[in-house]
């Protein structure tokens, strides 16, 4: 069974991933490091890193365009192996990106996905990272912004067993990704992965 993890290049898709399973992870330092799915096997979980869609530096628009079909392509084919993905926002960039999209009357990458994940019935977790560069008091107008941007209702906090604020750098909001995790795992029987995770 799989747990797979989405998102657009440099949110920190590797960080929360070693946060959650305690393993040794792949972390680049520029856009677009992770080109191909990462499989980290935790026992009988498989955490899946997917690439990175959006900007990568030194990789041409048709490439990035033939990774992000890759990415549908994976879910699409796994789809009754993967139990949830989590898709990893950057807090700081998301709607200033899915502004930049939209002006350009697209629809955003980050938006389209959640949506397709939704459709897949994979039931995304949005793992909202970088939540330390955003001030405590301007939070609740960021999340409010980013559940509108992917078509939810505000107040963002009654979706919390969706919307995530973490920083994997200083490990806020790691506790309750955690614990979502886990209880997403309860829900769907799969009690005996929990070991995998790390407490």
């Amino acid at each position: 069974m799989e747990l797979v993890f989405v998102g657009r290049s440099n949110v920190g898709k590797s960080s929360v991933i070693r946060q959650l399973t305690g393993k040794r992870v792949r972390i680049g330092k520029r856009p677009g490091v992770t080109r191909r799915p990462y499989r980290y096997q935790c026992g009988e979980l498989d955490v899946v890193d997917m690439p990175g869609f959006g900007f990568m530096a030194g990789v041409s628009r048709e490439r990035q365009e033939q990774i992000k079909t890759g990415i549908v392509r994976y879910l699409e084919r796994n789809r009754k192996i993967i139990l949830f993905a989590l898709e990893v926002i950057d807090v700081r960039a998301f709607s200033e990106i899915v502004e930049r999209w939209e002006r350009r009357g697209q629809v955003p990458v980050d938006v389209e996905m959640f949506q397709f994940l939704r459709e897949l019935e994979l039931q995304p977790i949005v793992v909202a990272n970088k939540i330390d560069l955003i001030y405590p008091e301007e939070r609740d107008g960021v999340f409010d912004d980013i559940c509108e941007k992917l078509g939810m209702s505000f107040p963002w906090r009654q979706w919390d067993d969706v919307i995530v604020p973490t920083s994997a750098k200083t490990d806020e909001g790691i506790p309750k990704l955690r614990g979502l995790v886990r209880q997403r795992l309860r829900e769907l029987g799969q009690e005996r992965l929990l070991r995998y995770l790390k407490r």
